[in-house]
């Protein structure tokens, strides 16, 4: 099954394995980010939207209540991913991704096709990004729109618009055409209870949720050892014992924070292309 798992991530770029997380575990915490998504929602223009506002960037709040090692630090997971990216990976990012129900306001919208890696980057694997749907995600409530194989095809070239703004990593529309002909996309049905594990290159676009109901996915990236994301994930102080001892060999990016000060600003963090992925000191003339 790893062997399985490893090939089908240099393949395709992308992997699904079901039947992972307990619905109860995902329930849980679905009921938070739901409320949460829905307060940020209606902040119009100034929630932290990712190319729409159908598509918001929230991240789940990391706290005793609301943490488990399952979701968050998944045995299966991590051995895919160190089998991928080396021992000793680093997880530094942990948000999510909510496709949200439309309004008179925000129609239901398509995303560009885009590249996460919205900078000059390796050729290699460096980074894979553990998505967890809380609920089933299918194309009616926003199913991701995944252009397998893509991922060995990225590069910055390929790309439109600068680093840091909203719509960033935008692939030209010649090159979608190209590998249209030679390759569709899809946008998968992906049943509660799985992972999914993306090279962080692969083309995607979120597409509209045309529900009634927010469709929330968490996104945890997972760093090789070897490029230096200096990126950090805040956590609950009282985690300090949990992300140690379930931790195994991940290295967790972590600062810990008391949880009233993590309650306040855990909903205040910006849209996805604030975040950087790239490494410190740069290499691009190497890459």
């Amino acid at each position: 099954n790893l062997q399985t798992a490893t090939r089908a991530l240099h393949r395709d770029g992308l992997v699904v394995i079901e039947d992972i997380i307990t619905h109860t575990t995902l329930s849980h915490l679905n009921t938070c980010m739901v409320s949460d998504a829905l307060i940020l929602q209606s902040a119009g223009d100034s929630s932290p939207y990712n190319y729409n506002l159908g598509n918001i960037q929230q991240d789940p709040p990391l706290t005793r209540p609301f943490f488990s090692p399952t979701l968050f630090l998944n045995p299966l997971a991590r051995q895919i991913i160190h089998s991928v990216l080396g021992p000793r990976s680093r997880l530094s990012f942990i948000s999510a991704n909510s496709a949200m129900p439309p309004t008179p306001t925000s129609p239901p919208q398509s995303q560009p096709v885009h590249s996460d890696a919205d900078f000059a980057h390796p050729a290699s694997p460096f980074a894979l990004v553990l998505n967890i749907p809380l609920v089933d995600m299918t194309p009616a409530n926003g199913s991701t729109e995944v252009w397998l194989g893509t991922h060995s095809l990225s590069s910055l070239s390929a790309q439109e618009g600068a680093h840091g703004e909203r719509a960033s990593g935008r692939i030209a529309p010649a090159l979608l055409e190209e590998r249209r002909a030679e390759r569709a996309p899809s946008q998968p049905v992906v049943k509660r209870g799985s992972i999914v594990l993306r090279d962080l290159r692969l083309w995607h676009a979120g597409k509209p949720n045309r529900t009634q109901d927010v469709r929330v996915m968490l996104a945890l990236i997972h760093f090789a050892a070897w490029f230096r994301n200096p990126m950090r994930v805040e956590f609950d102080e009282d985690l300090r014992e949990v992300l140690e001892s379930a931790g195994g060999d991940l290295q967790v990016q972590s600062v810990f924070v008391p949880r009233a000060e993590l309650e306040e600003r855990y909903m205040k963090r910006g849209f996805g292309n604030s975040h950087d992925f790239n490494q410190e000191d740069r290499l691009e003339e190497i890459f």
